[in-house]
C-alpha cells in the first residue's frame, strides 16, 4: 500500500512505515508543497502524512481516490476538512499529548523573553552597545506573584500552569469546563475570558483554532488588558486580532507580546519586525529532538495501524 508523506519527518518514521512492508514517497523539497503536487502526489495514496502547512480542503480530498487515513504530523488539525473526510470515509488523525511539555516550556521561555528584556539585552552585546552595568538597565517584569492567565486549561495549558506555578504565578483559566487536576496543582481559579483580561499579568493562549475561536481575542477584549500585561501566543495566530494587538504595542497600551504563531503564518506582518516590545519566534513550540521524533513515530502509526485494518491510535 502506498503512503506519501508531504514533508521530510525524522528518519524513524519512514523506517517504521519501511519496515511495515509499505511503499513511502517523501516530498524532500525545502519548500511547502503546491496544491498542485499535493493533489497529484496523493491521488493513489493509500494514507497520507500531513504538516500543519498542509491546506487538505474538500477539493484535495475530492481527488483522493484511495485515501483511508490522513495522519496529521500536528496537535492542530485546522488545515484538513475534518467533517467532509470523515463523509468520504477518511480517518484523520493527529499527534496530541507528545508535544505537550515542549511547549509549555517555550510559554515559559516566552514569558521570560518578554519580561525580562532577553531580545533587547542580547542585541546590545551582538553590536557592541554593552558599557558596563547600570542601575536602569532593561529593567523587567517578575514572575513571582504575578498572576498568570491560562486561556484554555487542555493539555497544554495545564503543563504550562504548573511551571507559572513554580515560579511563584498566582493562576487563573478560562475553559469550558472546569479542571480539577489544574486546581489541585496549582491552586487555580475558574473564571470569565473578560474577567481573565482584566485581572492577569501575563496571558498564556492554548485554544484550537475553529469557528469559534477565530478572533476570540479581539478589539474590545484585547482592549481590557492591563498596561503591564505580556501576552504569549503558542497556540494559532488566528485567535487573536493581530492588526488590533499590533496597535495596542505600538500605543505601548500592552508591556510586550510573545508570538510563535502568527495570523498569516509564514508571512509575519512586518510591523511586528521594527518593534523593540515583541518576541518573535517561527513556529518552535514542539521544535525539540524529542518531541519531533515521537510526534513523527505517532504520526506513523496512526497511518500503518489504519491501514492494516486496526483503530488508529489517535484520532480526531
Amino acid at each position: 500500500m502506498k503512503i506519501f508523506i508531504t514533508g521530510e519527518l525524522p528518519d524513524e518514521a519512514e523506517e517504521y512505515l519501511l519496515q511495515k512492508i509499505f511503499k513511502v514517497t517523501v516530498n524532500r523539497k525545502e519548500s511547502p508543497i503546491s496544491r498542485k503536487e499535493l493533489i497529484r502526489n496523493t491521488k493513489n495514496a493509500d494514507g497520507v502524512i500531513s504538516l500543519l502547512i498542509d491546506k487538505i480542503d474538500s477539493s484535495v480530498i475530492d481527488e483522493m481516490h484511495n485515501c483511508k487515513v490522513i495522519s496529521n504530523y500536528a496537535v492542530g488539525y485546522n488545515n484538513i476538512d475534518v467533517n467532509y473526510a470523515k463523509q468520504k470515509n477518511i480517518i484523520v488523525t493527529y499527534t496530541p499529548n507528545v508535544l505537550t511539555d515542549a511547549t509549555a516550556d517555550l510559554t515559559i521561555a516566552l514569558a521570560l523573553a518578554c519580561a525580562r528584556n532577553f531580545h533587547k539585552g542580547e542585541y546590545i552585546v551582538r553590536n557592541n552597545k554593552f558599557t558596563g552595568w547600570k542601575p536602569k538597565l532593561l529593567l523587567g517584569i517578575e514572575l513571582k506573584n504575578k498572576i498568570f492567565g491560562i486561556v484554555g486549561a487542555g493539555r497544554i495549558g495545564t503543563a504550562a500552569a504548573i511551571r507559572a506555578k513554580a515560579f511563584g504565578c498566582n493562576i487563573i483559566y478560562f475553559s469550558r469546563s472546569n479542571n480539577p487536576v489544574l486546581e489541585e496543582k496549582t491552586g487555580a481559579k475558574q473564571v470569565s475570558l473578560d474577567n481573565l483580561l482584566r485581572r492577569s499579568d501575563f496571558i498564556s493562549l492554548h485554544i484550537p483554532l475553529s469557528d469559534k475561536t477565530y478572533h476570540l481575542l479581539n478589539k474590545e477584549r484585547l482592549s481590557l488588558l492591563k498596561e503591564t500585561a505580556i501576552i504569549i501566543n503558542t497556540a494559532r495566530g488566528e485567535v487573536i486580532d493581530e492588526k488590533e494587538l499590533i496597535k495596542l504595542l505600538k500605543q505601548k497600551k500592552i508591556f510586550s507580546a510573545g508570538f510563535d504563531v502568527y495570523e498569516n503564518e509564514p508571512n509575519v506582518n512586518p510591523q511586528l519586525l521594527k518593534m523593540e516590545n515583541v518576541v518573535l519566534l517561527p513556529h518552535l513550540g514542539s521544535a525539540t529532538f524529542d518531541t519531533r521524533k515521537e510526534m513523527a513515530l505517532l504520526a506513523a502509526k496512526n497511518v500503518a495501524a489504519v491501514l492494516s485494518g486496526k483503530k488508529p491510535l489517535t484520532p480526531v
